[in-house]
């Protein structure tokens, strides 16, 4: 096993092309839905899905005074919690930028919105008491491979005080039905506002350590760096960013758009990890008019907005661009990360208007 490649300039390779084969973003139409329908949610997973009966049952081990082992079932006989959450991959837009890097090569499409069901993680850390010294839970899921020559369980962490927060679940349901394989089943973490990494899915323990964490995941993959052997930011709360349902009909290769004259309804979601929403603007060649924002009810939960778009015969240039209340703006341009992680960049849809279309 070999460690990463730097940034490459040129054709997928065989390795991209398969993980693009195997993982899949959602469908940009599917932004018409509040909630995205279970089919079409996005999807990372990093090694192999682990097989049913993997994880028979949850064990919560280290600094505890009162370390447990519990099965699903016994969890969904507790109070349980349903937390609507938009979640997108720290990689979603990495295929924008060159040189890329080579992994999953998102362009827009690693978001969604799903309605996770479960137990607070709360209320298991009360019942197993964490000791004086723990500073960090640790959540190992079931899944194992090689990253960067080194072999792991996927495995993340949270700080004790962000694991208390009442939002973060254990769940076993998605949108009300128990979690399908490939998102988790029997068991995932679900951590709202964060990118999509910190949500540990097949998660088979829960530890308590006095120190951070060192493991692959969490101690050297996911941050933001400029340059190979920096240190790095971690990649914690999502980027503000905005998507649009693309107008018109698409072209099946090039996926430009075709849309007639008229008044157009341009609809789409805008999300922050840090902030609500303030303000969204829509973009018609480079010049930006304010769009509606519509009530946001979740609050960890994209905010649709749409406005109208006077569409003239011709090429055409629409883009969004949101604003949440702590004064974050997305880019312009994508900001450079050396792996292509928290691009939040403003989208851009080429659209042709003509009599022809409908």
């Amino acid at each position: 096993m070999s460690g990463r490649r730097a940034p490459i300039a040129g054709r997928y390779t065989a390795e991209e092309v398969g993980l693009a084969a195997r993982n899949r973003g959602m469908p940009l139409e599917a932004l018409r839905y509040d909630v995205t329908p279970a089919g079409l949610h996005y999807l990372l997973i990093h090694f192999d899905i682990p097989e049913a009966g993997a994880v028979p049952r949850l064990e919560l081990r280290g600094l505890f005074h009162k370390p447990f082992a519990v099965s699903a079932e016994e969890l969904q006989a507790l109070p349980a919690r349903t937390v609507r959450v938009t979640m997108e991959c720290a990689g979603n837009g990495r295929g924008q930028l060159a040189p890329r890097y080579p992994s999953v090569p998102w362009l827009e499409e690693g978001v969604s919105t799903a309605e996770w069901t479960g137990v607070p993680l709360a209320t298991l850390l009360a019942r197993a008491q964490p000791r004086a010294e723990a500073r960090h839970i640790v959540f190992r899921g079931a899944d194992r491979g090689f990253d960067r020559g080194v072999e792991h369980d996927f495995a993340r962490s949270l700080g004790l005080a962000e694991a208390m927060r009442e939002d973060v679940l254990v769940a076993y349901a998605m949108q009300g039905a128990p979690l399908s394989p490939q998102h988790g089943a029997p068991l995932r973490l679900v951590v709202p506002r964060w990118y999509g990494m910190a949500s540990v899915k097949w998660l088979c323990a829960i530890e308590a350590i006095d120190r951070p964490f060192d493991g692959l995941q969490q101690a050297r993959s996911y941050h933001f760096r400029r340059e190979s052997g920096e240190p790095g930011e971690p990649c914690t709360l999502m980027r503000v960013n905005s998507l649009m349902a693309p107008p018109g009909i698409p072209d099946f290769y090039s996926r430009k758009r075709s849309a007639p004259p008229g008044n157009v309804t341009i609809r789409g979601r805008a999300w922050s990890g840090s902030a609500p929403i303030a303000r969204v603007e829509l973009g018609i060649d480079g010049s930006w008019t304010v769009a509606t924002l519509e009530p946001a009810a979740h609050a960890h939960a994209w905010t649709a907005w749409h406005a109208t778009w006077q569409a003239t015969p011709g090429e055409h240039e629409l883009s969004c661009r949101a604003t949440d209340a702590s004064g974050n703006t997305q880019p312009l341009e994508p900001p450079w990360d050396l792996s292509g992680f928290g691009n939040n960049a403003i989208q851009r849809i080429h659209v042709s208007v003509n009599a022809a279309a409908r």
